[in-house]
């Protein structure tokens, strides 16, 4: 592709694990609208739970996430009983109603957590309504949290699945980003969570780190691939310091421009595919028998605010400072402060600060963005048995985009909207064409490859 086609499709878009997107999340929503969301669901809904932790003891510069640095554990002791008492709020609302399908805890860093804390956190989780037989519990993982009782801890709790980060194993890159964590003590944590009955290992690498290169990429994925992970995340670093003001202490001019990045994340995929892994939409790969391949190859893959899952449940239920749940109603967000989250619990029983309600409009479009994101390709016969003669406008921009198309990226015969082999790294700007809330011009985002 050439330098002005790339140009065109690596303007800044949204990452699309949301429609709309957090950016257009609004104070009209509350506690109360919450409340009702919640006791409007039906008997046997299915649930998903996602617990926040908002903490590291060190700061990685790269972190696009809402985290803040302690020394000590006295803050997070301090945030937990907030977290527990909305835990039970949400419960009563939810009187029994609904099937819990999966347990996500993430942050910050989840495992700096104490043993008898995590436990405690996972017990009261799973005790908001009765736990499904294929319930999944899943946990990201920082290495250098890593302790023997954490790792039983772990176990006790009944973690399933352990996502690890990675980010690149070079020396020079690490120092870079303040992210020091040697392969040894990566294999560690994988090996002994295995031993200990975990299902499933994802790693987490990126690309377009500063001082990053094609040959340091592929030399991270080598290592990468020699723990057997199940899954292997292949994120592209979103450079947001306007946004998370301690990116500014990486290095611009040794960040790479959008033609080395997508020769980085091209590369890689190449490597780990003939590895035997399957691409799964823009970012994932996984072995042809994890379920996040299975659910690929059936068109049921979903992405939701964790990225790519094979987590189906209608409802996403947040819990902790910043969290985001997600109802067949609409999107609500927590207070993003902690002490100011910990006080709302504690005055409220509740902490929503802003939220958005779904139209008829945002549930087409966000289905249509969602399952281009995942299937890179809408049936207009799904689109119109869905949406009915409401679909009309979506049709019409298929045509538009289809005919605007100067770089072979789009695939329209009237029947399939498909973005081509060579156009999936620029999904999210091929997605945007369809996102009528992006020309507000509310919120700044990362580049598209």
């Amino acid at each position: 592709m050439s330098d002005t086609a790339l140009a065109r499709h690596a303007k800044p878009v949204p990452r699309y694990t949301s429609y709309p997107t957090a950016p257009h999340f609004h104070t009209g929503i509350g506690d109360a609208e919450y409340s009702r969301w919640l006791e409007d669901l039906p008997d046997e809904t299915d649930l998903s739970l996602y617990v926040h932790v908002p903490f590291c003891d060190r700061l990685c510069w790269f972190c696009g996430c809402h985290t803040k640095q302690v020394l000590r554990y006295d803050p997070i002791a301090a945030y937990l009983p907030a977290v527990h008492a909305e835990i039970e709020a949400v419960t009563r609302l939810l009187a029994g109603r609904g099937s819990v399908t999966a347990l996500h805890l993430g942050g910050g860093s989840p495992s700096m957590l104490r043993p008898a804390d995590l436990i405690s956190l996972a017990r009261n989780a799973r005790a908001v309504s009765k736990a499904a037989a294929d319930f999944e519990f899943s946990i990201e993982i920082d290495p250098n949290d890593m302790t023997d009782d954490r790792y039983d801890a772990f176990a006790a709790a009944g973690v399933t699945r352990i996502s690890v980060g990675v980010q690149d194993f070079n020396p020079v890159v690490q120092q870079a980003i303040n992210r020091i964590q040697t392969f040894e003590q990566t294999r560690a944590v994988v090996d002994g969570m295995r031993q200990r009955g975990v299902e499933s290992v994802n790693l987490d690498v990126l690309y377009g780190l500063p001082h990053q290169t094609v040959s340091s990429v592929e030399a991270t994925i080598e290592l990468a691939l020699s723990m057997n992970p199940d899954r292997l995340a292949l994120f592209g670093y979103a450079h947001v310091p306007w946004m998370k003001t301690h990116q500014r202490m990486i290095e611009e001019a040794a960040l790479p421009d959008p033609a080395e990045r997508l020769r980085q994340s091209s590369a890689a995929a190449l490597r780990i595919e003939a590895a035997g892994y399957v691409a799964v939409g823009i970012d994932h790969f996984a072995r042809p028998t994890d379920r996040l391949a299975v659910a690929a190859r059936a068109g049921k893959l979903r992405r939701n605010f964790q990225g790519y899952t094979t987590d189906s449940a209608p409802a996403l239920i947040g819990f902790g400072a910043s969290s985001i749940g997600s109802l067949p109603k609409g999107y609500v967000q927590n207070i993003t402060a902690t002490g100011e989250y910990v006080r709302a619990i504690r005055e409220r029983g509740l902490a929503i600060a802003k939220g958005i309600a779904f139209s008829d409009e945002d549930r087409m479009r966000g289905w249509v963005i969602e399952r281009l994101m995942c299937d890179f390709e809408i049936s207009v016969d799904e689109l119109r048995y869905r949406f009915g003669q409401a679909a009309g406008p979506v049709l019409t921009e298929m045509s538009f985009t289809a005919q605007d198309d100067r770089d072979g990226v789009i695939d329209f015969d009237g029947r399939t909207f498909a973005i081509t082999r060579q156009g999936r790294p620029f999904v999210r700007s091929i997605a945007a064409a369809f996102d009528t809330y992006l020309a507000t011009g509310v919120g700044r985002h990362s580049v598209a490859v």
